[in-house]
Parts: structure tokens; C-alpha cells; sequence
């Protein structure tokens, strides 16, 4: 068994300080009538922003949460993993890991962890505690640094079940995730069925299945809102798909040379995936966008975080067994309406061990950060029979 090393949060104060000077002496760009964000980020919102970070903002109080968590890194075939590790309270508890995405951290399921862990402090059933494992991506956040290349999601699955089985000691698991962290999940469905207990998803995707290729008539009645979306959101992510795909590295020397061009680079994705009809910090204060850079700005991860797009998109996903359903552990889907790519349930049910379909009214692409509440009652409907 291989036995993960302890690990408390704190960066340098070097790295700070280099970061207010950063902030302090930004070169900002000219922005012409821009004040809907036509062209991309507005400059006023983001000045403003800018001024909060250097301000307002605490790193230091932010690291003091983060390490109410029980952290550790590990070292999995030359990859370094960052994993955070919240012990359930209950009769017994399930263990759990739930996979971010980008623009995600780990720090994106902060408020789902406590009702995970401790439901009875929460107002639930002690009987649905989970045991929760939040990794970081390789090479993102604090799982650096990323020297491996090829880490597609295939190899980030294979991973997770050596950290939940080898190192942690799980025979069984189950699995939560979106975006990146739901393509993760379900691969972990496909292909390490026999170690799941079920997966749960907040994007719906499965090897093998391609949205292109549906037509209309694949989407029920009550279902073509779906394809009205899809259809907005194409031009939302077209932009950071390709450039992630084609070339990540050239991108890469200007957010790793200026915090500001990252945070407007991951901010932007805040705006336009959730569901906060251009207000975003309605949904996410202003706090919770600072941490968010200056996570990936502090590590150093923005570069490796944007090679996974690269890995996944340029080798495909194609499926590694031919038995039906792909995702053959029980499986969940939580469909929020703001979602950038979605499944009709037919083709979700054709393609899983489909135990559950939830609609939501309202939330969009991070539904971890967006709408903890629901999705942890999804989680606890979804795995209390499977327990």
C-alpha cells in the first residue's frame, strides 16, 4: 500500500507578495464598448475586481478553511496527487470521491462536504454519511508539478481507483463529479465498474456517445429546451475548447506571466456556464472568484490544467469494451438548465444502469458551487439504497 504524505496548505509569502506586486502593476488593455461583454471581459467589472484581490481579499483566511480539511499528496506513477480527506459521521459511512472540473478547483464542493460528511449537523440522516475524498486534477491546483505527458482521462481514472483502493483502503466506492470530474466519473463507470458502487454525474457524458451525432428527433417533447441550449452554449465554449486543444502551451506564457489575464481567462467561463443571467457574482462572490485564481495562480497550474483538453480531445474516447450499458455500475444523472452539453434520458438510459434522472429548474455548468443543496440531495437519494 502506498501511504500518502500529510499536507497543509501554505504558500510562501513570497508568492503572495509577488502577486500584489503583479496586481498592482498590471498593464491593462484598452476595451471600446464593451459594457455587455460583447468582446469578452468588461474592463470596469474586472478593475473592480482586481481591486477587491489586492484589497479586500484574504489568502490567509481562505488557507485557515482549506485546512479544517485533512489534506495529503501521493506520488501514483510519477504523478503527484493532491487530495483533500473529510471522515463521515455515522453509523457507516460510504466512501465517496467527487472530481472537479476547469475552471474548477477542488475547493468547488466546499459546501457540499460538510452535508456529505456530517448530514446529521446538517439536518439530515446520520445513515447517509459518506466518507469524502476531493482530489485536484494532475496538475491542477496543488496535484503539481504535472511532468508526465498523455494524462487523458482514461489515466486520471485509473489513477483515482489506485488512490481510493491502494492507498486508501477501499474495496468499493462511489463517484460524484462534472464537467472534466464527470467525464472522469463516468469513465470509472465504463471501466472500473467492478470498484464502483455507483456513479453519479452533473454532465452527461459516456464513452462512445457523441451529441453531434443525435438528431432532434432523439430528444422527447419535453426535452427540446436541450437543444436550445446546446445551441447557446456552442459559442460560450467554443473559444477556450479550441485554443486548450490546438495549441495550450502558446496561451500558457501569457496567464502564467500575468494573474489578472488568468483570472479574466477563468472568470469569463464563471460568467457565461452558470446560471446568473450576466451577473456572476449573484452566484459566486467575489471571495469565492479570488480563490478561485488564486489557486490556479499561486500553484502554478494554469499551464498543466489546460493540457488535459489537449490529451482528451486529440485521442478521442473511445469505449474499451463493447458490452451494453457502457457505464454499467448504477448510475445518476443531476441535469441542471444552464448545462453546456446534455443528453436526452432515452439515449442516458440506453447507454447506463440509468437508477436516477433529476431535472433541475434552475443552475448551471457548476452545479457543485452553484447549487450544493440539490445536488447533495440528489447524492444521498441516489447511493441510499446502493449502500
Amino acid at each position: 500500500m502506498t501511504t500518502p504524505t500529510p499536507f497543509t496548505i501554505d504558500v510562501p509569502q513570497r508568492d503572495l507578495d509577488d502577486l500584489r506586486d503583479r496586481l498592482a502593476r498590471t498593464r491593462w488593455a484598452d476595451d471600446i464598448a464593451n459594457s455587455a461583454w460583447t468582446y469578452g471581459v468588461e474592463s470596469g467589472w474586472l478593475r473592480s475586481m482586481v481591486s477587491w484581490w489586492l484589497d479586500a481579499y484574504d489568502w490567509r483566511a481562505t488557507e485557515t478553511r482549506m485546512n479544517e480539511w485533512s489534506h495529503s499528496r501521493v506520488e501514483l506513477d510519477g504523478i503527484p496527487i493532491h487530495f483533500a480527506r473529510v471522515r463521515g459521521v455515522g453509523p457507516d459511512p460510504m466512501p465517496l470521491v467527487l472530481t472537479h472540473g476547469w475552471p474548477w478547483t477542488f475547493w468547488d464542493f466546499e459546501q457540499m462536504v460538510g452535508p456529505l460528511t456530517d448530514p446529521a449537523a446538517h439536518g439530515g440522516d446520520p445513515a447517509d454519511a459518506f466518507d469524502v475524498v476531493v482530489p485536484s486534477l494532475p496538475g491542477y491546483g496543488f496535484s503539481v508539478p504535472l511532468r508526465t505527458p498523455g494524462v487523458n482521462v482514461r489515466r486520471v481514472a485509473a489513477l483515482w481507483v489506485q488512490l481510493m483502493t491502494d492507498v486508501l483502503g477501499h474495496d468499493r466506492f462511489g463517484a460524484h463529479g462534472g464537467d472534466w470530474g464527470a467525464i472522469v466519473t463516468s469513465e470509472l463507470a465504463h471501466a472500473h465498474a467492478p470498484v464502483l458502487i455507483g456513479a453519479h454525474l452533473s454532465l452527461p457524458v459516456i464513452p462512445g456517445v457523441s451529441r453531434r451525432e443525435l438528431g432532434p428527433e432523439a430528444f422527447a417533447a419535453d426535452e427540446t429546451w436541450m437543444l436550445d441550449r446546446m445551441a447557446e452554449a456552442e459559442r460560450l465554449i467554443r473559444s477556450h475548447v479550441t485554443v486548450h486543444t490546438h495549441d495550450p502551451q502558446t496561451l500558457a506564457y501569457a496567464l502564467a506571466d500575468s494573474p489578472v489575464g488568468t483570472a479574466a481567462w477563468l472568470w469569463e467561463r464563471r460568467r457565461a456556464w452558470s446560471d446568473c443571467g450576466g451577473d456572476v457574482e449573484s452566484v459566486f462572490d467575489r471571495d469565492f472568484l479570488c480563490t478561485l485564481a488564486s489557486t490556479y495562480w499561486l500553484t502554478g497550474s494554469i499551464t498543466s490544467s489546460l493540457r488535459l483538453y489537449f490529451e482528451h480531445f486529440n485521442g478521442g474516447w473511445p469505449r474499451i469494451h463493447d458490452r451494453n450499458p457502457a457505464l454499467e455500475c448504477p448510475t445518476a444523472f443531476s441535469i441542471f438548465p444552464k448545462e453546456l452539453v446534455l443528453l436526452p434520458r432515452s439515449v442516458a438510459a440506453a447507454h447506463s444502469d440509468l437508477r436516477q434522472w433529476t431535472v433541475h429548474e434552475r443552475g448551471g455548468h457548476f452545479g457543485a458551487a452553484e447549487r450544493p443543496d440539490a445536488l447533495v440531495d440528489d447524492l444521498r437519494r441516489f447511493f441510499r439504497p446502493l449502500r
